[in-house]
């Protein structure tokens, strides 16, 4: 009994072996066989495609893939009473120093070549038919209220842009024009993050949008 149990024992084993060494394909087929090859090479899709690459050549690319996924953000603008309170919440998640930044919001144009109210209509009429004559495009004004009425010719970023653009125009010579100067508007600012990584990314979206005049988005060409 013990020599029969011996023998069944060994040719057990040896069954198991050529079973596992995939001797008793395909009518039998070896544990895995799907993931052995040359199961797994036929399995492959589009394998010309795969490319090795040098380690020069894959440290550039991964280098390009990490550049791509940083973006620039940014939130606002936001008034100058409110701009504690948003850092305070964007510092919250504690990102790396430096990596936030103020940013002053732009001013409008604030100086305009304009041509005030006349006296009454007849007058008004005479000037835009005027200014049509020599081709000079103007449009009406609506605000603010003590210039509303008039006629806006050009906006412009200082006086000496606005002198020098009435210059050219009073050649014609239209003594109706002037510049005028507009009141600037509060000081506004902007949060940004230049170089936000997918998981800054992440968290910053997370942040509530009203305390960051409608959160985080992707910088603006300003």
């Amino acid at each position: 009994m013990l020599r029969a149990a011996v023998v069944a024992l060994l040719l057990a084993n040896g069954l198991f072996f050529g079973w596992a060494r995939g001797w008793l394909a395909p009518a039998l087929p070896p544990p895995h066989s799907g993931q052995r090859e040359p199961e797994r090479l036929a399995a492959q899709l589009n394998p010309e495609r795969v490319v090795a690459l040098p380690a020069p050549a894959a440290s550039a690319a991964i280098s390009a893939v990490r550049a791509a996924a940083i973006v620039c953000l940014e939130a606002g603008p936001l008034a100058d009473a409110s701009i504690a309170a948003a850092e305070a919440t964007v510092a919250a998640l504690k990102l790396p120093e430096g990596s936030v930044l103020r940013e002053a919001a732009a001013l409008p144009p604030l100086w305009w070549v304009y041509a005030g109210r006349a006296a009454d209509a007849t007058l008004m009429k005479a000037r835009t038919e005027e200014l049509t004559r020599q081709q000079i495009s103007f449009e009406a004004v609506e605000a603010p209220a003590d210039l509303a009425g008039g006629l806006l010719l050009s906006r412009h970023a200082t006086r000496a842009e606005a002198d020098a653009a009435l210059a050219a125009i009073a050649s014609k010579p239209l003594r109706f024009l002037r510049v005028v100067g507009l009141p600037a508007p509060p000081a506004q600012l902007w949060l940004r993050v230049p170089k936000a990584d997918a998981v800054q990314q992440d968290k910053l979206k997370t942040l509530p949008a009203d305390l960051l005049a409608g959160g985080f988005k992707a910088c603006a060409r300003r």
